[in-house]
């Protein structure tokens, strides 16, 4: 069964839009005013995953510009499905996910001036430290992931570097302008899945995908679960996050006979 990973971000995204100084760094989730900043990402997981997610994902900036530390530890202390965290390969953070212990951490690029992550992670011309960091990870008892293009050598050097499953990148499949666009781009990464199947490294999707793509995607074999927030979050504005996952979660479905 294909699984939904929930991405919360831009709860967290508009909650800093209005306590920009809310870092609670000693996990305080006060302001020296003595409001609670909301919306609480923590509650938004709670909501998606009574309406049937399979998983909550969060992105842990170096700039904490919307996740907090504060919020990735009650999450670990909240949730009862999986927690996957998307980060970095810096030291400081990979120090906190050897410490908190995730189920999952997905490695990712990141530029400080990028809105969200612009594409995928160049595996094959990073240094050796990243073969190091997914063993670090991995003897913390973390299933790591790397978030890459769909190209051969991306998914070759993913696995060199001991990844236990690749994160097809689907921005350019989801900015595709007409049909026969999406068609190669859904060629580009159903090649890239059946590689790194081959390979024995297991493979998850994610970056731009909606409630009108999403079902083109489905047609990718080998994938395990899709990660997704900026359209669920659109959507919970009109009908409510449960009632967003829920839909999402319908798209996803295979079809009945």
């Amino acid at each position: 069964m294909l699984k939904l990973g929930v991405n919360i971000d831009h709860v967290a995204t508009l909650r800093q839009a209005r306590y920009r100084s809310a870092q609670y760094p000693a996990g305080n989730p006060r302001e020296l005013s003595g409001a609670i900043p909301e919306p609480d990402p923590v509650w938004a997981a709670v909501e998606a995953e009574l309406a049937g997610a399979h998983g909550i994902t969060v992105h842990l900036r170096e700039d904490r510009r919307h996740i907090q530390d504060r919020d990735v530890r009650l999450l670990r202390q909240t949730i009862r499905t999986r927690l996957n965290l998307e980060m970095a390969d810096v030291p400081a953070i990979i120090a906190f996910a050897e410490e908190l212990k995730p189920d999952e951490v997905c490695l990712v690029p990141e530029k400080r001036q990028e809105v969200t992550t612009e594409g995928g992670l160049n595996v094959a011309g990073a240094p050796k430290s990243l073969a190091r960091t997914v063993a670090r990870l991995k003897k913390a008892g973390i299933v790591v992931s790397l978030f890459v293009d769909p190209d051969a050598r991306q998914i070759r050097a993913a696995t060199d570097a001991g990844a236990d499953f690749v994160e097809l990148h689907t921005g350019t499949f989801a900015n595709a302008r007409h049909e026969l666009e999406e068609a190669a781009e859904i060629k580009k990464l159903t090649t890239a899945a059946e590689l790194a199947h081959k390979l024995g490294v297991r493979v998850n999707a994610g970056h731009g995908l909606n409630y009108q793509n999403t079902p083109a995607i489905l047609a990718v074999p080998h994938l395990e679960t899709l990660n997704t927030g900026h359209s669920i979050m659109s959507r919970a504005l009109f009908v409510g996050l449960r009632q967003a996952v829920r839909e999402m979660l319908a798209l996803m479905a295979p079809p009945t006979r």
